[in-house]
């Protein structure tokens, strides 16, 4: 089922990161924008909420734990659904993630199939 029109901002310091989720997402119909660091990705959320965000942990300027924890800040609680996308696997680190209002974790490295089932969980396809 395709979903034309949803957005997802993709944000990773890895630009091949950014383009496997890119290539994947718009399999789905999604539109992907791109930020490099947490910092770039508040202020796309700033221009132009998406539908959902798929983040990195370690970033330069801004990691993905800081994003967050200023995105919901900023524009409250759920929205929109966030789903961390990281090497970090220890449970502190997801723990972590879902206490500041992520709503998934996925490990690195991750296929189409792992990418897809989260955004079925949380709704999105």
């Amino acid at each position: 089922m395709l979903h034309e029109g949803k957005t997802c901002l993709v944000v990773d310091d890895s630009r091949v990161v950014r383009k496997v989720a890119r290539r994947i997402l718009e399999t789905k119909g999604f539109i992907v924008r791109e930020a490099e660091d947490g910092q770039q990705a508040l202020t796309a959320c700033r221009e132009n909420m998406p539908d959902s965000v798929l983040l990195d942990w370690n970033m330069p300027v801004m990691n993905g734990i800081e994003f967050l924890k200023a995105l919901r800040a900023e524009f409250g609680p759920g929205q929109p659904p966030v789903m961390f996308c990281t090497t970090e696997n220890d449970i502190s680190f997801i723990e972590q993630a879902i206490e500041n209002g992520a709503q998934e974790f996925i490990m690195k490295p991750f296929d189409e199939e792992i990418l897809l089932g989260k955004f079925s969980q949380v709704g999105l396809l």
